[in-house]
């Protein structure tokens, strides 16, 4: 899992789940890039540098298409380089869709799938580059979608949403950036983090949390590493130790017409008579994921 000599760059690495997997990765040996909003950025350098690694912080939004620009140019002229890009930060604005605000949505799908394209793209453009000078290059992108895609939140239709998008995002960047030997994941992670504090509440007073980010941490720093080169293209669900990997959809089953063209009567009695003897809470979502341990 060594990282000596990479160089990563995490996004809302100024607490919470951000910051845990700057300091995995810089405890791993590679040098950190790190982003927030706020001023927790510098902080989280400054304990990177602590234990002797190397850091620096670049303050901003990273659904600005500048502050983007300048993460990668930062890692590569202060480090000599790029290789692993972990996009974790995101917001919250949780509402039902009836009652929901345009500002609302948006605000969510510019820092969580904006802010992931921008990144993922100017860290793509420069592994194409690289790969074309010197026919070699490493990467690994580790993006962030989570639970409620899976399950169909019903009070997170814009994160839902973005997550979803974030998840496709990352299995096409894992095809278009693969024969280069760039890798592309997606985890959900279960985390208890100032963004999910109202969701999950306080921590336990006793013994290890289950939802502490040092249960995700370790598999961020593990996909960044040469060790997971033959892992691409996935999603994974992680926390309270457990990971799971998650399966692609299936096709449940096909109709066919028996004509040139759907009748109405034909699509009663092939669509219409499946789903009559079939359980109506049965959805496209990912249920099984809430009988885990």
């Amino acid at each position: 899992m060594s990282l000596d000599g990479k160089v990563a760059i995490v996004t809302g690495a100024g607490a919470g789940l951000g910051r845990a997997e700057a300091l995995a990765l810089a405890r791993a040996g590679a040098n950190i890039v790190v982003n927030d909003v706020s001023d927790g950025a510098a902080a989280v350098v400054a304990e990177i540098e602590e234990f002797g690694a190397k850091a620096v912080a670049v303050a901003g939004d990273i659904s600005d298409a500048a502050v983007a620009g300048e993460l990668v140019g930062t890692a590569v002229q202060r480090f000599g380089g790029l290789h692993v890009v972990v996009n974790n930060a995101g917001v919250l604005r949780d509402r039902m869709l009836f009652k929901m605000t345009e500002q609302e949505w948006d605000d969510v799908i510019r820092v969580h799938l904006r802010g992931h394209f921008l990144l993922s793209r100017n860290a793509a453009a420069h592994w194409r580059d690289e790969y074309k000078q010197t026919g070699s290059t490493y990467g690994s992108l580790i993006n962030t979608a989570s639970e409620a895609f899976l399950l169909g939140a019903a009070g997170q239709p814009n994160y839902a949403a973005a997550k979803a998008g974030i998840a496709a995002l990352t299995v096409s960047t894992a095809r278009a950036l693969g024969r280069m030997g760039v890798r592309a994941n997606a985890i959900c992670p279960r985390a208890r983090t100032a963004m999910t504090e109202e969701v999950f509440g306080p921590a336990p007073e006793i013994g290890v949390d289950p939802l502490s980010t040092d249960h995700v941490a370790p598999l961020v720093a593990y996909l960044a590493g040469p060790a997971a080169q033959a892992i691409s293209g996935q999603v994974f669900v992680v926390h309270s130790g457990m990971i799971a990997l998650m399966a692609a959809p299936v096709v449940e089953q096909r109709f066919d017409t028996g004509g040139p063209l759907w009748t109405e009567d034909e699509l009663a009695g092939t669509v219409g008579a499946y789903f009559a003897q079939r359980d109506p809470e049965r959805n496209f979502a990912s249920t099984e994921l809430l009988s885990l341990p």
